[in-house]
């Protein structure tokens, strides 16, 4: 990719150690192309032009208004700036030190905080401008988010989940298989009853959470013998729905069993997370309901090749053996029924920056990689609800834009190479930055 701009721009990329710096008033972006996945097709030589944080025109003339700075990205492809509704950027591999006990018993909240700018940075350096938090200790996605929108710290946009909702003994409750001896303070998301979980949807609104998130299901990554058996009642599910749609907040549902995962959705969450082993009759329901499936389906690789050395239980590892090719050629059979699909990674659970590897998963296990990418932008803005601003290149859109060398439509996997990344029209990375 070759990149012309005017010095005043190439003085502003060497600067952006830490955050982006504020955008010009007026820059005109162009390109040979531009996926515009709303459209499911692509357009040549566009010309984006952008005012502050907002798109105002996009245009194929070639011609630049006066007063406009233009920014030249070559043969290069644009695309919307990307969209993972499900990580944890609280969170990642590369903290463990090797002894699973020894991270859980010694490592805080606190270190998981003073990281979390870290993965949020490359989060955003990788193309993707805007995430689904999906639960992290101590509200620190609250803070983190804050700090973003402040302009504190370089980040995506992120809607943030708080506390996810769990049963006691089930997959949110850290006390899971140790002793009843030790106890871990602060505050949890684990709540038993329908009284008890409305109580705690509000708590979670009160503390800043943008999107709810429970456990529907048992899950891998936790102590519990399965991986898919339910873990809440029809009722308290159903009450954390209708609490959380009262506060208007959507609903995320983490579930890998069949029968969780229909019980959420005739809950009415608005997302199943993970969504591993749904049947036939799940996925009739989603569709009948409108529910979004986000299948996480890279990070069975990671998990497999590198959980044994960073020194997780043998239980963890055979329940990914039993979920993880289960879970891929379920999202096959979702990609053939025509259901609503987002793209969500579980990023943090793999190292954070590597979102973009999915794409290549998605395309393997069925997708077009037109599909793909509209999964992570319109499909994915529509289930967060900011269909109106984030997820195309539109007058009036944030100008959240990503541009890759080569034809992600011929290889999808361009998308993990991303060499030019913009947010509310502030450059964040360029090639003229390397």
């Amino acid at each position: 990719m070759r990149l012309h701009v005017s010095t005043f721009v190439v003085v502003a990329l060497a600067g952006i150690a830490s955050a982006a710096e504020p955008a010009p008033t007026r820059i005109a972006v162009s390109a040979a192309h531009l996926v515009a996945p709303e459209q499911g097709k692509v357009i040549d030589h566009p010309l984006v032009l952008i005012e502050g944080e907002r798109i105002k025109e996009v245009r194929s003339d070639g011609q630049v208004p006066d007063g406009y700075m233009r920014i030249d990205l070559g043969n290069a492809t644009l695309l919307p700036g990307l969209i993972d509704c499900h990580v944890h950027l609280a969170s990642d591999p590369t903290q463990s030190s090797g002894n699973y006990y020894k991270d859980v018993l010694q490592m805080s909240a606190i270190d998981f905080a003073v990281s979390a700018h870290v993965f949020a940075k490359r989060t955003l350096e990788a193309g993707f401008t805007t995430v689904r938090n999906l639960g992290s200790a101590e509200y620190i996605d609250v803070a983190l988010r804050n700090a973003i929108n402040r302009g504190d710290i370089a980040g995506p946009r992120i809607l943030a989940a708080t506390l996810p909702l769990g049963a006691t003994g089930g997959h949110a409750d850290d006390t899971t298989g140790f002793s009843p001896y030790i106890e871990f303070h602060g505050e949890t998301g684990v709540a038993d009853g329908v009284d008890a979980v409305r109580r705690r949807v509000r708590e979670d609104v009160k503390r800043g959470a943008d999107v709810i998130k429970f456990m529907a299901s048992a899950g891998v990554l936790s102590a519990e013998e399965s991986v898919g058996a339910p873990q809440y009642s029809q009722a308290e599910m159903d009450a954390i729905v209708d609490e959380s749609h009262r506060w208007g907040k959507r609903v995320a549902a983490h579930a890998h069993g069949s029968e969780a995962i229909k019980m959420a959705i005739k809950a009415g969450v608005d997302s199943i997370e993970h969504s591993s082993l749904i049947d036939d009759e799940g996925l009739k329901l989603a569709k009948q309901h409108g529910t979004y499936l986000v299948f996480d389906v890279y990070n069975d690789d990671y998990i497999l090749a590198e959980y044994t050395r960073l020194g997780f239980p043998a239980s963890t590892i055979e329940k990914e053996k039993k979920v993880g090719r289960l879970q891929r050629e379920s999202f096959r059979r979702a990609v053939k029924a025509g259901e609503k699909l987002a793209f969500g990674t579980d990023a943090g659970v793999y190292p954070h920056g590597w979102n973009g590897k999915q794409f290549a998963k998605m395309v393997e296990w069925g997708m077009t990689p037109m599909q793909a990418i509209q999964a992570a932008t319109t499909n994915a803005a529509d289930l967060l609800g900011w269909s109106d601003k984030v997820g195309a290149v539109k007058p009036g859109y944030y100008a959240d834009l990503v541009a890759v060398d080569g034809d992600p439509l011929a290889s999808v996997a361009a998308l993990e190479h991303v060499s030019f990344v913009m947010k509310g029209g502030a450059i964040v990375k360029s090639p003229a930055a390397r």
